[in-house]
């Protein structure tokens, strides 16, 4: 009798045990999900080998996925990145939930595999890989996750839109030329690309979305705020995918990222986020150039103001990155020809951060101490070279229209040539004794200007086309020379890109 009560005991306490679990139940699993220890749902639409592993494979997943992880390490150790190219795609598989998985991947085809390619053309896929990989499979597991969207926003600003690699030029034309065929030449037509009515209008939103997966509404919400960007170069995709990130990120920590990815990028947008199409037209990007964009200066201050005052704890990074851009915003007005405007802000810059720029000196002559302080103002050759250097610059503008930075430029040669002749008598030290120093005398500023326009209009020099050549004349009522027949290569010719839907795509990783 004692043993029949002991069990139905037991039997009612393990009742009560389980009705007691299941009321915390819900709890639990809310609280997994915050923290990000599991998904309490299950995957959606997700490809059948995807579906297999993660139902069949169970717990076993996650000791298949440290063996995989462990491998990748000894290659990565090794150097053999294309083999950890389908490594990585097992463990995404397993773990397509871990967003570490997508971001290692999407780095490893963009800034290792793709560097290990000698033919630059031949790195875009890769880097394109990348981009798609995080777009297109990490946000679909992971939409809530900051790190994603702040590594593919950093595949924009950095890979697309630095200059550390040698193909960054291939990147940015590919880039703008896709841009260029959904969005057209001009500021896009926002209205258009969300209701379209013709069949061909409907085919650029729907690739737009589908392939892009760009939201033309939410552009147009980015570009009201920051804007008008240039859609066609990577830093207005930057700030996209950093704004977006801000507004879906359930996560605090990574948040700063994504802000510092908003600055910076408004930083570039505004110092160099304008394209200017040149021999050949925007219609097929077979040369294009890259100048400032100074209307969006007001925004970009505001957007590190903003930032400023949004994030106490990295108060003084972004005053660091603040500073230099307002010293950069400056130089850049002054080489546009805007000098009051570069006067204001270098005149905010002096009232902001104190002790940032030496006292008593004008915007004049920190533009020319900027361009001459790393070659010395006793160096005639050095000077000779940089005055060259920037008048070769002021002829590329005046050839391709863009009057106001040309004369910038040859405004800073002549304030370059007078700092140098009016040094040509000054003391300096040497070892512990000052002695007088005799400069050499420049050449005349209007000798020096000839020679570098006869070497610029030289179409051996391969500095301009045939036909920035000829629009070089004719601004400067110089007389025509005949083209070359249609068939013969220029000396620095582009070749036309091809659009990368037709471009050879890696391996699926």
């Amino acid at each position: 009798m004692n043993g029949r009560l002991f069990q139905w005991s037991m039997i009612a306490l393990i009742v009560a045990a389980l009705f007691g679990a299941s009321l915390t139940q819900d709890r639990l699993n809310r609280d997994r999900e915050v923290l990000g220890l599991t998904r309490s749902a299950p995957l959606e639409n997700a490809p059948p080998v995807l579906a297999f592993t993660t139902v069949a494979l169970g717990g076993f997943r996650g000791l298949i996925a440290n063996a995989l992880w462990m491998r990748m390490d000894e290659l990565q150790q090794d150097g053999k990145y294309f083999e950890m190219v389908q490594l990585a795609d097992w463990i995404s598989k397993l773990q397509p939930t871990v967003p570490q998985v997508w971001i290692h991947l999407a780095w490893n085809m963009s800034y290792n595999v793709s560097v290990q390619i000698p033919d630059l053309p031949a790195r875009w896929p890769w880097v394109r890989r990348a981009i798609e990989l995080l777009r297109d499979e990490g946000l679909r597991y992971n939409p809530h996750d900051p790190g994603i969207y702040r590594e593919l926003a950093w595949q924009f600003q950095h890979k697309l839109g630095a200059d550390l690699d040698d193909a960054h030029w291939v990147y940015k034309r590919q880039w703008a030329y896709e841009m260029n065929y959904v969005l057209g030449d001009t500021h896009p037509d926002w209205d258009v690309l969300i209701n379209p009515k013709s069949p061909e209008q409907r085919e650029k939103s729907q690739i737009l979305r589908e392939i892009y997966k760009l939201d033309p509404t939410y552009m147009r919400k980015v570009d009201e705020l920051y804007g008008p960007l240039e859609w066609r170069l990577p830093e207005s995709h930057a700030i996209y995918w950093a704004m977006l990130g801000l507004d879906n990120a359930k996560t605090k920590p990574q948040l700063i990222q994504l802000r510092r990815v908003i600055y910076q990028s408004m930083h570039l947008a505004c110092l160099r986020g304008r394209l200017l199409a040149v021999a050949g037209g925007e219609k097929d990007m077979k040369r294009f150039e890259i100048g400032a964009n100074l209307v969006l200066a007001e925004k970009a201050d505001r957007a590190y103001e903003d930032m400023i005052r949004d994030d106490q704890e990295m108060r003084q990074n972004i005053e660091n990155g603040h500073k230099n851009f307002l010293r950069d915003l400056a130089w850049t007005l002054y080489t546009q020809n805007h000098v009051s405007d570069a006067a204001k802000w270098f005149d905010k810059l002096r009232k902001t951060y104190t002790n940032s720029v030496p006292d008593g000196i004008t915007v004049d002559d920190y533009a020319v101490m900027r361009v001459t302080e790393y070659a010395g103002e006793t160096s005639r050759n050095k000077t000779t070279l940089m005055i060259e250097g920037i008048l070769q610059r002021s002829f590329f503008y005046l050839a391709v229209g863009e009057s106001d930075q040309a004369d910038g430029y040859a405004r800073l040669a002549q304030k370059i040539a007078q700092t140098y002749t009016k040094g040509v008598d000054f003391k300096t030290m040497r070892g512990n004794e000052e002695v007088r120093v005799d400069r050499v005398d420049l050449d005349p500023l209007p000798v020096i200007r000839r020679r570098v326009l006869d070497q610029v209009i030289d179409p051996k020099n391969g500095f301009l086309d045939d036909v920035l050549a000829a629009q070089l004349r004719t601004v400067l009522d110089m007389p025509a020379i005949p083209l070359r027949p249609p068939d013969a290569e220029p000396a620095n010719s582009t070749p036309t890109p091809t659009p990368s839907t037709n471009s050879p795509a890696p391996p699926k990783a």
